[in-house]
């Protein structure tokens, strides 16, 4: 690689986004394993698991302080500001479970291009996931101010406390996994297999399903780029809405741009952004996550960010 292309290529976004990424692993990480304590809640899907005093992410929050009886008002902080001054760059930028499928998409290069139709029909799961999760963890919180939410809980057990985040990958990734292994490995440190035994057996069934379906979203996003993101994310959900305000965007110069030529833009884009068909002057599309993959990729470096 010549000294041009060299630099050429650390001046590009892609190389700051990966540091920050990786930058903001390490720190969620120490954060949730009790190095410090903050009470932070972020609109990227994190687990409240190793620390629930400590910085988890908002969507989990939003169901344990509805099942509380308590107004989220610092949820809807979070997303608010988060989502009318950067948009949905934090899903790009720093969300941990969003370094992992980008890291994954270098297992396999060449990755599985979905049909536009499929496409636009999976873009609506991830609404359904997250309105079902609000949809128990509201009527739980109603029928509880009623003086039935006895039997609602007794009904679903620990649904109700957080519908999604009891099958979130985040907190079997992130939390039940590394205490399994630091259990585990105590237990063959003092070469009890009985105590092994008994620990596999106790596993419940919402943790091996679980389990299977954080396997499955990882072996998705290891063949569909950010396909956890695109099509499953109750946070991709709810700032996909505030994406629409939000003061960043991106500005398509049409002098610049061959448009029809070469598509390297839309090609670049994991989270398939129809970027040519969208106004020139600035768009905030709602599924952009401002990974700025597509300014990389524009030869003629037509594309640039806008803010606000």
């Amino acid at each position: 690689m010549r000294g041009d292309d060299v630099k050429d290529y650390l001046l590009r976004y892609n190389t700051p986004r990966r540091v920050v990424q990786f930058l903001s692993f390490i720190l969620l990480t120490a954060l949730v394993f009790y190095v410090v304590s903050l009470p932070i809640v972020l609109p990227v899907l994190w687990t409240w698991g190793q620390n629930p005093n400590g910085i988890g992410d908002a969507f989990t929050a939003l169901q344990l302080w509805v099942y509380a009886g308590v107004f989220p008002w610092l949820v809807l902080a979070s997303y608010l500001i988060a989502g009318v001054l950067i948009g949905k760059s934090m899903c790009g930028w720093v969300c941990p479970f969003g370094f992992v499928q980008d890291m994954l998409g270098f297992i396999k290069r060449k990755q599985t291009d979905v049909s536009v139709r499929t496409h636009e029909s999976m873009v609506y799961v991830k609404y359904a996931i997250t309105a079902i999760a609000l949809f128990i963890s509201l009527t739980f919180a109603a029928a509880k101010a009623a003086g039935a939410g006895q039997g609602y809980e007794g009904a679903l057990g620990v649904l109700v406390k957080v519908p999604f985040t009891a099958f979130s990958p985040a907190e079997i990734l992130f939390s039940a996994l590394p205490s399994g292994v630091q259990y585990f490995s105590s237990s063959i440190a003092q070469k009890s297999a009985p105590v092994i035994l008994s620990g596999l057996g106790n596993l419940s069934a919402l943790f091996w399903f679980s389990f299977v379906f954080m396997v499955v979203v990882l072996v998705l996003a290891a063949y569909v780029p950010r396909g956890w993101c695109r099509y499953l994310c109750p946070h991709g959900a709810i700032m996909a809405v505030m994406n629409k305000f939000s003061f960043i965007g991106l500005r398509r110069d049409p002098v610049k741009c061959e448009k029809g030529g070469c598509r390297l833009c839309v090609t670049a884009c994991p989270m398939r952004v129809p970027i040519l068909d969208l106004p020139w002057e600035k768009f905030s599309h709602e599924e952009c996550i401002y990974c700025m993959k597509c300014v990389d990729a524009c030869r003629d470096k037509a594309i640039q960010l806008k803010y606000p």
